[in-house]
Formats: structure tokens, sequence, C-alpha cells
């Protein structure tokens, strides 16, 4: 919204209106911006949500399942209102409203912001079960087909084939810039020309399926992750933001053509108005960690993590990233790995009369954190997690092990 009206005074000369041309410029200010907003939001709400906590209280922890938790006082729910709303102002602001991508990302913070809302709310009213797993995949569903349609339709989301540079005797550089092109390619690493296309077994438009697919799993994969690492007070937050900072970087060389040229990337015009997008999201979750550090103050609840786990992906998939999510996302997937295996491992020994596990708790991080009295009747596969770990230990730890994946994730670009 200020993008338009100071451009319309950099048309009258007036001094210093030419900054909100610059991207770094109003990244910075996005950021600052949501993290004040979030800071300030945050404590109304979680006065708002203390002053109605019979109204919006959800049921007490189960000592059985969560001991640890269980002896925190009343801590509100649903604060990933507070995220959603900061940057959603800062990207009205500071944006470029007129872009695709960002239109597409603010679209896809609110589908999932209310699918995430509706949740945590029905746990509320319901004391114990939130939306069904069905909706929420239909949700997620409903998201990968407009995200995929978009992309397709949109005469505005196109991509630039890897550009390729050389350089003449004399030194000068010359980029070759193909033509723009829809595309279902991908960039992987490790490989020389770092594309894949996801069409290779047919047709474009069983490209396009295949990409609907991906999405759909993209969505699924990082939202139930970061939903399994919100377990912890700071620890999704942190890695979200963390998640962040590396995909603002992916957004920023894809956007630029010097940077994709030297990279061997797709150029992608227009992607540049993610930069704002990521810079909010980190300023609103840094913002969010003043109030969700331990011990917290609030939670983000479904509304936070299954929207935040859903515009990775989408941010991801509009630059064509997605596969990177593998080695970005690594801890996510791993939490999510371990709940499910923790599951079915507990279920066959079952079957054959035995009670075992695979790690001491699941998620992952349960597995390090003190509180707990571990069953000595039970065997498990892999006992090496002491669980002697304090939650602000445990946090920390797992903050330092996204900022090594991340910086992992982005030397790849370079390696093929």
């Amino acid at each position: 919204m200020l993008y338009y009206v100071f451009r319309y005074f950099e048309k009258l000369d007036i001094p210093g209106s030419g900054l909100w041309s610059y991207i770094s410029f109003r990244s910075v200010m996005a950021f600052l911006i949501a993290m004040v907003l979030s800071w300030l939001i945050g404590k109304w709400f979680i006065t708002f949500m203390h002053n109605n906590r019979t109204r919006f209280e959800e049921k007490k922890f189960d000592v059985s399942i969560d001991p640890v938790a269980a002896k925190h006082k009343y801590t509100p729910s649903m604060g990933g209102i507070v995220i959603i709303a900061a940057v959603l102002i800062a990207c009205l602001l500071f944006g470029r409203l007129r872009n695709i991508y960002l239109l597409l990302m603010i679209g896809t913070t609110i589908w999932l912001g209310v699918t995430g809302f509706i949740d945590d709310y029905l746990k509320i009213k319901r004391s114990k079960n939130g939306l069904a797993p069905s909706w929420k995949l239909i949700s997620q569903l409903g998201l990968g087909i407009i995200v995929a349609l978009t992309l397709y339709l949109s005469p505005d989301a196109v991509i630039h084939e890897n550009i390729v540079s050389q350089r003449t005797k004399s030194g000068t550089e010359i980029v070759h810039k193909s033509e723009p092109v829809k595309s279902t390619i991908t960039t992987i690493p490790f490989v020389k020309s770092h594309n894949f296309d996801y069409s290779w077994l047919g047709s474009k438009q069983i490209g396009w399926c295949v990409f609907v697919i991906v999405t759909v799993f993209f969505i699924m994969l990082t939202s139930n992750g970061i939903n399994l690492n919100d377990g912890v007070d700071g620890m999704a937050a942190g890695n979200s933001a963390i998640i962040f900072v590396a995909l603002g970087i992916f957004a920023y060389v894809s956007s630029h053509i010097g940077f994709a040229s030297y990279l061997n990337i797709m150029y992608i015009p227009g992607a540049q108005e993610l930069v704002v997008y990521t810079f909010a999201m980190i300023g609103a979750l840094i913002g969010f960690l003043w109030h969700n550090t331990h011990p917290a103050k609030v939670y983000m609840g479904d509304t936070g993590s299954l929207s935040i786990g859903g515009v990775i992906a989408v941010l991801a998939l509009i630059i064509h990233k997605e596969i990177m999510l593998f080695f970005l996302c690594g801890l996510l997937i791993i939490e999510l790995a371990s709940s499910k295996l923790q599951t079915l491992y507990s279920i066959w020994g079952t079957k054959h009369g035995r009670k075992q596990r695979l790690i001491k708790r699941a998620p992952f991080h349960d597995a390090f954190r003190a509180g707990y009295n571990f069953d000595p009747t039970i065997k498990y596969k892999f006992p090496w997690c002491s669980g002697d770990d304090e939650d602000e230990r445990v946090t920390v730890h797992f903050w330092i092990i996204s900022i090594l994946l991340a910086a992992f994730t982005v030397i790849l670009l370079k390696v093929r």
C-alpha cells in the first residue's frame, strides 16, 4: 500500500521517496514493523485470553501424556493469530500488492490460518477433539489445487530457465536470458543441470497434476512437522524463523538475474516480493518469541503451526525449491518420522505381546526433556536419549541444529 503512495511521491520528486523502490529497504521495514506489531498484539492477546479464560481455556494437560507441560499454569493457545496479523499488516504496508506471488502467500496465510483457528476453537469447545483429519486434508488439497492453478494460469507466474553467462576477452560479462515460460521444473542439488521436471513421464498436463500432488504432500509434511515441533516453549517459532531466513535467501537469488546466473538456477522475475514476506514472517516470529520463550505466556496452536508450515511449503514451491525442503526442514521430518514410527513400532510390539518403543519419548525432542518417569518394563530400541535436559536447553540445541541445516541447504545451491 505504502509502496504505491511513495512511488507517486517519487514522480513528484519528493526527496527520499525513491527508497521504496529498493527491496532491501521495504524488507527491513516489514521486518521491524512485524516484530513490533507481534510484540504489541501479543501483549493484548494474552490479556484478552486471560480475561476470557472461561470461554477459551482448553482441557487441562494429561499428566500421563505430558507431565512437564501439566505443571504449567494456564497458558492460552491460538497465539498464531498474533503472528498472522503482524505478517499481513506488514505485507499490506510494504509489499507490492499487484504481485501474484505476494498475493498467493497472503491467501495461503489466511486460508491455513482459518483452518488452524477452527481446529483450535473446536478443541476448546469439545474439550478434546478438533477438526477431523479428513477436513484438514480437504483444506490442504484445496490449497494445493489453488496454488497449482494460479501458477499455471497467471501470466505473471513465469520463469526463465537456467541463465547462461559468459565473459568476453575484454572482461565484459554477457548474460543470455531464456524466454519466459510456464514450467514444472524444480531445483535439485548434486546434479550439473540443477533441474528436475515433473512432466518427464509425459505431457505438461501430467506434470501439473504431479505438481498438485507434490504441493499437497509438502504442505502436509511441513504443517505436521511444525505442529509436532511446537511441543517446547519457543522451539517451533525459533526453528521456523531460521527456515524463513534460508527461504528468503532463495527468493532473493532466484529473483536476481545475476545471482541466478552465477548459481545456475532458474530466474523468477517478481519473486523479490517474497523477500518482503519472509522478512515480515521472521519479524513476527521473533516478536512472538518474546511471549513464547520459557516459561511461555502463549502458545501458537494449530492456528500458527498449520499456517506457518503451509506457507513454508508454498513459498518453496513458488520459487521451485521444494526439493530443498528435505534438507532445510530435516529436523521437522525427523520429528514427524519419530512420532509415526514410534506408534507403528509400539503397535507391532503389542501384537506380539511385547511392550516396546523405538525411543523413550516421541516426537524426537521429548526424548531429551527432563521430568518424565520412564517405564522400566518397556524395552527401548534406541535408549541413548538421556531425558534429563531442561526445556530451555533442548530448545537452544534444536535451534543450533536448524541453523546448521539452513546453512547446509544454502550451500547446496552451489553443489552440483
